[in-house]
């Protein structure tokens, strides 16, 4: 046995316990035959045309659906399983005293100490620092939450399995409990009869915070605080630089759903869960703090506190901590019932407080107080944590982003430009859009009348802007501090957002002077948006009037980066090499202009659409291009395997600190790509993409060939799948179009294109073009993480099950043709990524994954035959509820097991 495999035991011992658990539910439940079908699936993996045939065959209706939802039972079970080994990994490295691992915290202090960073400029850098991970209701998860609810049971079962003291009847007990919440899990319902609300997405967002952000991120920022006092002998005051973000009730964009009720919902639900939050937290302290005034002396400021206690306990008079502890609690209720948030602690009698940063300045009177007196240990912990959480997480949770496309702003303005008796602004050209808005930036005047009738989009459009003004009168000014320009493509797009702020408030003319309380984001997202972007920046920062609002906002610009529709348009590598272009000149112009750049990166999932490690792809960025300044959107069914555990959310979160920090300060973290080298394989690529998505009938074969429209129709999320209709590839989401080439295991975002790349590429250059690329692999960190990346991708695509799909297709002469152009393109970038960097099987050098895929991918490629079958058992009679239903499941069940597939 190799160490490799013994380090697996605990795995493989985790696995066999699940599946024998999973086999005896399923013998009781669905019976021996569905049963047994289970237990042959692995000993009959590839043998998809005739073995799923005669399963359905066999199998009646209900059946298949006892089957197809213990494949997807066993894939979940198998992700729960897989995550806590790795867990348990990470603290054996720990426990051995090995030397820390690529993406953490010791890490990267460590390669800094080496190279010379000074503790000034690490705390320099950190003063001025935003990290923000920003979740986001892009409909990939399909669990629902009372399905994620069991996981984390059998997680936390399982765990204690291991524990070194368990004795037998702890293990039968144990097990018995796991097999309660499997027997829970196959007698709930996976699917939803409904389809999401905004409402129902606000409440999953939030849900994540007592799961793992609240315990997550006051830990980070202690393990931070340990590791810089251990580097560099101090530990400085860390500022909250790390955050939560969301724009899940605050995206307007192809979502009429949300609106400034809406808003105004998911800011009370945000605000409601931190004050549930405190409100434990303080109750745990007034616990712990006993510390009686016999035996300890307080300072004058505790003492004022406690004098002030509506705690009148008589138990208590000696207890001065509590006293004031409970002090504090009422006047947090008290802020509340001010706030109109419904939690309250066990007294509300108080004034309430301004903002979080007065409820942190009486913590700290108790923690200096602690210090002072003998007692410096109790000054950390719970008080210190709740400290923490109150400056990360103020009144208002997580920053709430407002989204909205170019074209709806631009509609709202020319309504306000009518009713005012202005030009017909949408008739103006971009020069005359840019004049005309700047002479209405520059006067304090209105436009809006609260006396003349609008259209019902301007009125729903003001409000919410209204309604954000409102959030941040009340819950802090950080509750509401970026606005997102969709489909932004010219100067004027900029400028109409901000005319629209002035119009509502969270813009003002003082002194002549803008002043602004939001920031104003463009989101290029296109090819062409991304080429221009520079340009566009660079013509805005010449407005001088711009300049004076950047003032207002710390001289620091956000623009936001889209990875999914310039996938959709322009393939993979196409995508991945014009992002990094589009960063390097972005670096560039702001660097002339002196304004600070903040990029904030809109990846989703799976790697077709920016997925793939937080760390690598932090590392692979253009130098200049981070500089402490980071946002990263989490997408999806990415939230659940990232952040459903403090383990988990502190592995994540932690690996974006590390990464930060080593591309900001380590001089040693990136060497510039060989623009040439790649401009030329980015020119072909582009070329191979487009010649597929451009042929006649592509489309047809689309929605023939993966399981789109089944897609459409599953309650995943509050959005509509497309933005006009399922007809054209400009209109079709981003999201469902990676996700439906995932659920045919085609995979086809995710590495198209570069197969014919590279092999034009050596046809020009020959043996010289081979050894140009093999150096650029081994010198490029954005060519190395786009082939690891889009290696894992070729791992998981089964022409042999794709081959199926494409039997779906009415016009067999187009199937074949397309088929055999998709899988001719898949040995080619298998091909070359053999030859660039010298492997000779996929995975060779990632044995966990393969271990991973070698285990699932037998439930996966049956649950995939058994759709394709099911889907054309559906389009034979449309009307057959079982096989939608039972396709649905597959949806699921292949979601899962693939983890990143939308």
């Amino acid at each position: 046995m190799t160490q490799e495999q013994d380090k697996d035991l605990p795995l493989k011992a985790d696995l066999a316990r699940l599946d024998r658990l999973l086999g005896e539910v399923l013998r009781e439940q669905a019976g021996d035959e569905v049963y047994h079908e289970m237990q042959a699936i692995p000993l009959a993996h590839h043998s998809h045309d005739n073995r799923t045939l005669a399963m359905l065959e066999r199998l009646s209706p209900q059946a298949t659906t006892a089957l197809v939802r213990a494949c997807g039972l066993y894939a979940q079970l198998f992700n729960i399983a897989e995550d806590l080994h790795h867990t348990r990994r990470r603290r054996a490295h720990r426990q051995a005293g090995s030397a820390p691992q690529q993406g953490s915290l010791a890490r990267a202090l460590s390669h800094l100490q080496q190279e010379g960073v000074s503790l000034g400029r690490l705390t320099g850098m950190l003063a001025d620092a935003n990290v923000t991970a920003v979740l986001t209701a892009h409909p990939t998860e399909v669990q629902r939450q009372s399905v994620l609810d069991g996981h984390r049971a059998v997680r936390r079962f399982l765990a204690c399995l291991h524990y070194p003291d368990v004795t037998p009847d702890d293990e039968i007990d144990l097990e018995l409990r796991l097999r309660r919440v499997i027997l829970t899990l196959w007698q709930t319902s996976e699917i939803r009869h409904f389809k999401l609300s905004v409402a129902d997405e606000i409440e999953n967002g939030v849900a994540y915070h007592p799961l793992s952000f609240f315990t997550a991120l006051p830990r980070i920022y202690d393990m931070l605080g340990r590791g810089i006092q251990q580097h560099w002998g101090e530990r400085p005051k860390l500022p909250s630089f790390l955050r939560i973000g969301s724009w899940i009730g605050g995206d307007r964009d192809g979502n009429p759903n949300v609106d400034a009720k809406v808003l105004r919902y998911a800011s009370t639900r945000q605000a409601e869960t931190a004050f549930t939050h405190y409100f434990y937290e303080l109750s745990g302290l007034y616990r712990e703090l006993s510390l009686s005034s016999r035996l300890v002396k307080v300072s004058d400021e505790v003492a004022a506190l406690a004098a002030l206690s509506p705690d009148t306990e008589t138990s208590r008079a000696e207890e001065p901590y509590r006293l004031a502890l409970a002090h504090i609690e009422a006047r947090l209720s008290a802020t509340a019932a001010a706030l109109g948030v419904s939690k309250r602690g066990r007294w509300s009698a108080g004034e309430p407080y301004a903002h979080a940063q007065a409820v942190i300045d009486d913590l700290e009177q108790i923690a200096a107080s602690l210090a002072a007196n003998g007692s410096a240990i109790l000054a950390g912990g719970r008080l210190l944590r709740l400290k923490r959480a109150l400056d990360v997480f103020g009144f208002y949770l997580m920053p709430l982003d407002l989204r909205q496309h170019a074209g709806i702003h631009a509609s709202v303005v020319a309504e306000l430009f009518s009713h005012a008796g202005l030009e017909e602004y949408l008739a103006l050209d971009e020069a005359a859009r840019v004049r005309v808005l700047r002479r209405e930036l520059a006067t304090p005047r209105p436009l809006y009348s609260p006396y003349l009738a609008y259209g019902a989009e301007a009125q729903k459009e003001l409000a919410i802007f209204r309604e954000a003004a409102r959030i941040k009168a009340a819950l802090g000014d950080g509750a509401i501090t970026q606005c997102i320009i969709s489909n932004c493509a010219a100067v004027s797009d900029l400028l109409a957002l901000a005319l629209l702020m002035k119009e509502t408030g969270l813009l003002r003319i003082v002194d002549g002077q803008p002043v602004g309380s939001v920031n104003i984001v463009p989101l290029f997202e296109t090819i062409g948006d991304l080429r221009a972007g520079a340009a566009i920046m660079q013509a805005l920062f010449d407005l001088p009037w711009y300049r004076q609002l950047l003032v207002s906002r710390g001289m620091l610009q956000e623009v936001m980066l889209g990875y999914s529709d310039s996938n959709k348009d322009g393939g993979y590598l196409t995508s991945q090499w014009e992002l990094y272009q589009a960063e390097s000149r972005l670096v560039k112009v702001f660097a002339a202009a002196g304004v600070k750049l903040q990029l904030f990166h809109g990846r989703g999932g799976s790697v077709g659409r920016g997925g793939g490690p937080s760390y690598e792809a932090i590392m692979a960025q253009p130098a200049g291009s981070v500089a402490g300044h980071i946002r990263i959107t989490e997408q999806g069914e990415v939230i659940t395997s990232k952040f459903s555990d403090p383990d988990l959310a502190v592995r994540n979160l932690e690996a974006l600190v590390a990464a930060t920090l080593e591309a900001t300060l380590a001089g040693s973290h990136s060497h510039e790509a060989d623009s040439s080298i790649l401009s030329e394989l980015s020119d072909h690529a582009y070329a191979a993409y487009r010649a597929l998505v451009e042929t006649p009938g592509f489309m047809q074969y689309f929605l023939e060939a993966t399981p789109v429209r089944a897609i459409a129709k599953l309650n995943i999320g509050s959005r509509p799948a497309s933005r006009k209709s399922l007809t054209s590839i400009q209109d079709l989401r981003a999201i469902p179009w990676v996700f439906s080439w995932s659920q045919s295991r085609v995979m086809l975002p995710g590495w198209y294109g570069v197969g014919s790349a590279v092999a034009a590429f050596i046809e020009r250059h020959g043996d010289s073009g081979i050894s140009q690329l093999q150096a650029l692999y081994q010198s490029s960190p954005f060519l190395r993480m786009a082939l690891e990346n889009m290696e894992q991708v070729l791992a998981k695509v089964d022409l042999e099950l794709a081959q199926r799909y494409a039997g779906l297709v009415s016009d067999k002469t187009l199937s074949a043709s397309l088929f055999a152009t998709i899988s001719s393109e898949w040995q080619r970038c298998v091909d070359a990524l053999y030859t660039i960097t010298g492997n000779q099987r996929l995975l060779q050098h990632n044995p966990t994954l393969a271990r991973s895929l070698d285990t699932r991918l037998p439930y996966l490629d049956a649950m995939g035959a058994l759709q394709v079958e099911l889907l054309r058992r559906l389009r034979e009679n449309p009307d057959d509820e079982e096989a939608l239903a039972a396709i649905h499941l597959t949806i699921n069940g292949v979601a899962a097991g693939l983890r990143n597939s939308g």
